[in-house]
């Protein structure tokens, strides 16, 4: 499917996705602003204010019996980390009109209403309830304080942290629990208001609708049109290397808690990334760790026995692969070494036509699928769309096809190991 563009208004897009291979339409509205220090925590925060109540629906009951009457529509929010933007998130799914029993415009409905809870909250005195605000603090700072119950995650976290400390990419999605006292009603009201009328805002619609009849309907909408015109505040994330500061030797960084599992994690960053060399950086990070077939699965994990997991994740917006093992505390310095000896491996072309073949088949059975589910199409688009990037699904894969073992061996000489992060008792 290809996602059609159109601007609403300057800084705000609407992105049509044409599908009929379910029975409900998807729409997601993103807002997207730079990853920065004081607004991390208001930026969390925001879209669960917001679910709690709009001048016209003053409760979250009053949302949920709306979204009842709408056949059982859906409603979810939340906010990610995409390169250096943080990205506040909406979406609603209500079942497409024509399996109703009589058509009901339930997609403008539907929209209306996603566009109620998002730009017309409920405001006492010029700021957000106090009730709402306090009771959705309270459950954010839980949420930041249980990071720490997931030691994978955690783990994660930090190794992303010490690799990017003093810079945007090293802030957690969610902020931090001692900013929340901080925020108060009109403070984070204001803030609000400013990012509405600043952030970069996109739109997007899966499903069968007439894409004309969309675009007339946004024009006309109400909350819409109360939207300023905007440059859009927000970080492309280009495809090439970030400018890190020189390292002479990697960072190690070690953490000891009361675990019964160590937590190895190992960022690298690639040098001297080109434009177009992502398509040739997933290949490397499948042959690598990604995959039941790669070289961390068959040789750390099941022919050294040295890991309870081993894997590794390429982080497309950064040009980052993370290489992640669950493994026994004593085993740490086997483990470094023979994952090591990996990354020596693909540096000297020891791999081979069968492991890309393999590889290029994973990937393509994984695009495949992309448009087997909505959102995680949207999620396909948005980072094209965040990346300053027009390739479609089709593009992708013949970009996949093209890929040569020279290509992969040369990006392989250019990744090194950042940051090295033990996670131990």
């Amino acid at each position: 499917m290809k996602d059609s563009i159109t601007e609403i208004k300057k800084g705000i897009k609407l992105h049509s996705i044409q599908t009929n291979k379910f029975k409900t339409n998807l729409i997601s509205v993103f807002i997207t602003t730079p990853l920065v220090r004081e607004n991390v925590t208001k930026n969390a925060l925001i879209p669960a204010i917001l679910r709690r109540g709009t001048k016209n629906m003053l409760t979250q009951e009053q949302i949920s019996k709306k979204l009842e009457e709408m056949y059982g529509a859906e409603f979810d929010c939340g906010v990610e980390k995409t390169g250096d933007n943080q990205v506040i998130k909406f979406y609603l799914e209500s079942l497409n009109d024509k399996f109703l029993p009589e058509k009901e415009d339930l997609l403008n409905k539907s929209i209306d209403v996603l566009l109620e809870i998002i730009l017309n909250p409920l405001v006492e005195k010029e700021m957000f309830k106090n009730e709402y605000l306090e009771s959705e603090k309270s459950n954010l700072k839980q949420l930041i304080e249980a990071k720490i119950d997931n030691k994978d995650l955690y783990a994660f976290e930090k190794c992303t942290e010490k690799m990017y400390e003093g810079k945007p990419y090293s802030l957690y999605k969610y902020g931090f629990a001692e900013d929340l006292d901080k925020i108060e009603g009109k403070d984070i009201y204001n803030y609000y208001k400013n990012l509405i009328d600043t952030a970069k805002i996109d739109i997007f619609v899966s499903g069968e609708f007439n894409e004309k009849e969309i675009i007339d309907m946004l024009i006309k909408n109400e909350n819409i049109n109360k939207l300023k015109e905007r440059l859009p505040n927000n970080i492309i994330n280009k495809e090439e290397t970030e400018i890190k500061e020189e390292i002479n030797k990697p960072k190690i960084v070690e953490d000891i808690m009361n675990v019964t599992q160590g937590k190895l994690v190992i960022g690298m960053e690639i040098k001297n990334m080109k434009k177009d060399e992502r398509f040739i950086a997933t290949l490397y990070n499948t042959i690598l760790g990604d995959s039941a077939n790669s070289k961390m699965f068959q040789n750390v994990r099941e022919k050294a026995h040295l890991a309870y997991s081993a894997r590794s994740t390429y982080v497309r917006p950064k040009n980052d692969i993370f290489i992640r093992c669950g493994i026994e505390i004593d085993n740490y310095e086997k483990a470094l070494n023979i994952i090591k000896e990996q990354l020596d491996d693909m540096k000297n072309g020891n791999f081979s036509i069968d492991d890309i073949n393999n590889a290029k088949k994973y990937i393509i059975s994984a695009v495949n699928s992309v448009d087997e589910e909505q959102d995680t199409e949207i999620t396909y688009y948005l980072g094209q769309e965040l990346a300053a990037s027009e390739c479609t699904l089709e593009n992708y894969k013949e970009n996949i096809e093209k890929v040569t073992k020279e290509q992969i061996q040369d990006l392989a000489s250019r990744t090194q190991i950042n940051t090295i992060y033990f996670l131990r008792n």
